[in-house]
């Protein structure tokens, strides 16, 4: 990979213009770790206990400061903190070679499922929206598989 010449802006890092669309946190992410050398799989796959481990503290860090602001913030130190917890998850599952928004899709499609056809909603006293006898769980495990993965025999 060529570095770009100082007058030259990358397009990774290019700021956009209004009315455009943003690059999807996917792609920002990967070229972060292009950029840097750092690991980038395309197929969904164990990686080693100390590279896990490192992810795993990466996002406990990031939890840590969102929960650090989230009552007293300021917004924008809050927002922030947010979107580096989403910058960090979808580096780590860059690194494990995790299609993020294919399993995001289907965390949604199984939340909506939280909805009866009645439009009837069950929530906790904290206001959590619960699963309903309509809940469908989500299948991670077929959407890994369509990105490539083999299940370890269980």
């Amino acid at each position: 990979m060529q570095p770009s010449s100082p007058s030259r802006v990358p397009p990774s890092t290019a700021p956009v213009s209004p009315g455009s669309p943003a690059p999807s946190p996917a792609s920002l992410v990967r070229a972060f770790h292009l950029a840097f050398g750092l690991d980038v799989r395309g197929t969904p796959a164990e990686v080693s206990p100390e590279l896990a481990a490192h992810r795993g503290e990466l996002l406990a860090e990031e939890a840590a400061e969102v929960a650090e602001v989230s009552v007293d913030g300021p917004l924008d130190r809050l927002a922030h903190e947010l979107a580096d917890v989403v910058y960090v998850a979808y580096g780590t599952a860059l690194v494990h070679g995790i299609d993020l928004d294919a399993v995001i899709a289907e965390i949604h499609r199984a939340n909506m499922t939280k909805l009866g056809p009645d439009g009837h909603i069950t929530r906790r006293a904290d206001g959590k929206v619960l699963k309903g006898e309509h809940y469908r769980a989500p299948d991670v495990s077929e959407v890994l598989r369509r990105q490539g993965w083999s299940a370890p025999d269980a």
